[in-house]
């Protein structure tokens, strides 16, 4: 075990550009950072959320919970941008053929 790794930083900030809100999350989303992921992406009302997971390590069962919740709170109007682990994920999930998850 390497005892002098630095822990995991998890952050969410948002931008708004227009009517467009930009949410970046770095880091781990879990059960402890999920609901401030979601709140981010709710912070600023929006015609398009996009929520960009790509420098996202980490996503459990309450990140998957909090991006559904987005969904159906700015239905037709998200997209996500999945890293390769998030990807997964959501695929496991029985979640890879939505329309707001964009790959590539």
């Amino acid at each position: 075990m390497d005892q002098g790794a630095a822990p995991p930083v998890f952050s969410a900030t948002a931008e708004l550009d227009g009517d467009r809100l930009h949410v970046v999350v770095t880091g781990e989303v879990d059960m402890t950072t999920a609901d401030t992921m979601l709140q981010t992406a709710l912070r600023e009302p929006a015609a398009r959320v996009t929520l960009d997971l790509r420098a996202v390590t980490f996503f459990d069962s309450a990140a998957i919970h909090a991006v559904v919740r987005l969904a159906q709170r700015v239905p037709d109007r998200l997209t996500v941008l999945p890293s390769r682990q998030v990807a997964r994920v959501l695929e496991i999930a029985g979640l890879g053929e939505q329309a707001w998850l964009r790959r590539g």
